[in-house]
This record gives C-alpha cells, sequence and structure tokens, in this order.
C-alpha cells in the first residue's frame, strides 16, 4: 500500500495540499463517487476554498491525474535525455515504465483504478502523458538513427508505431494481463519484432 500522508495541519491550503486530499478521498470513493464536498471535508475546509483552487470537479480530477502521471514520466525523460546507446536507453525506457505500472497497480490498486477510468475518458492530462512518451521515444530514436543503430524516416511516427504495437503492456485498460504468466514472454516477442524492423531496415539498399 501506499504510504498515507497527514492531510491536516496548520500550513497554509495549497493546490498540493488539496491534491494530496483528493488522492486518499478517489482511494475510498473513486471517481464517480468522490465529490469535491469530500475533498473539502477531508481537509476541514469549505469547499468553495477547493475551488479557488480549482473551478469544478473535473479540474480537479484532471490535475490529480497530471500529477500522478508527471510521477511516471519523470523518470523517463530522464532516460531520453541522458546520452548514451539509443538501443540499450530505448529498452531500459520501456522496462523503467513497465515496472513502474505495475508496481503501482499491485500496491497502489485504489488510486490505479482511478487512474484506469480517468485514462478511458482520454483526457487532457492522458493526452499530454502520450504526446510527453512520443516525444521521449522519438529523441531516443533520433539519436539512434544518429549514430546508426536505427534507421527510420520519422522518429515521431516510429515513436507513435511503438507505443501502439506495446499499448498491451503499459495501457491501465489491459492491466489485468500484466500478472499473466506469459506476459513478459509476450512483450519479449513484440520487442524482438519491433527491432528486428529498427536495426535492420538501415541494411536494405
Amino acid at each position: 500500500m501506499a504510504p498515507r500522508k497527514s492531510l491536516l495541519n496548520d500550513g497554509p491550503l495549497t493546490s498540493e495540499r488539496i491534491l494530496d486530499a483528493a488522492e486518499e478521498v478517489l482511494r475510498r470513493f473513486g471517481p464517480l463517487k468522490a465529490t469535491v464536498i469530500d475533498v473539502a471535508r477531508s481537509l476541514r475546509i469549505s469547499h468553495g476554498s477547493v475551488y479557488r483552487h480549482f473551478p469544478h470537479k473535473n479540474a480537479l480530477l484532471e490535475a490529480v491525474l497530471e500529477r500522478w502521471l508527471s510521477r511516471l514520466s519523470g523518470p523517463l525523460a530522464v532516460i531520453a535525455a541522458e546520452p548514451g546507446p539509443a538501443s540499450e536507453r530505448l529498452r531500459r525506457w520501456f522496462d523503467i515504465l513497465l515496472m513502474v505500472l505495475r508496481r503501482k497497480a499491485r500496491e497502489d490498486a485504489d488510486l490505479f483504478a482511478t487512474y484506469t477510468a480517468l485514462a478511458a475518458e482520454d483526457g487532457l492530462a492522458f493526452q499530454g502523458h502520450n504526446d510527453r512518451m512520443r516525444a521521449h521515444l522519438a529523441r531516443i530514436l533520433d539519436d539512434g538513427v544518429r549514430q546508426g543503430a536505427f534507421q527510420c524516416a520519422d522518429p515521431h511516427n516510429t515513436a507513435s508505431a511503438l507505443l501502439d504495437a506495446t499499448i498491451r503492456f503499459h495501457h491501465p485498460a489491459h492491466a489485468a494481463d500484466w500478472e499473466q504468466p506469459a506476459i513478459d514472454k509476450a512483450f519479449e516477442a513484440v520487442w524482438s519484432l519491433a527491432m528486428h524492423g529498427l536495426e535492420t531496415a538501415r541494411q536494405r539498399p
């Protein structure tokens, strides 16, 4: 289980405190039943105080999801930006993505269920997350082209194709598959096919 923060303190009411409270409320009630009043009650403030930071419930939910996703994408951005062989960075990027998602699904199941429900709506936060992931992969692929490790005419399109090809392993809608015994073998099969295309393309006339 994820550690719980104390929501009541003498500090000023900040967006971060409200988001902490919202996460706890979402763990208890889920995105459909949770209300702004529940969040305000957990902080012992008026719901009007919450609205001064987030104008409506959807804005609050989007902010919770955006913060959750930023925690995931932070380590991935580091891998995308660092120097080194592109092929090794590309594999490590996916390894970290899958490891973190599986851990979150296992250790914070209640909040992960909220993430799954919000992702199904394909809101702005989730779209932004997908854009960031594509940008990470495009940067690594572009480095790989310059290093002579990969050949792809358009790194951004290739990045999208990689995400589409591996969607079963990182989209929350498929989280039930992640505990299956053969899931790692299935990923390796997709990975081998993708790398074969990227690495042998440069040998073709």
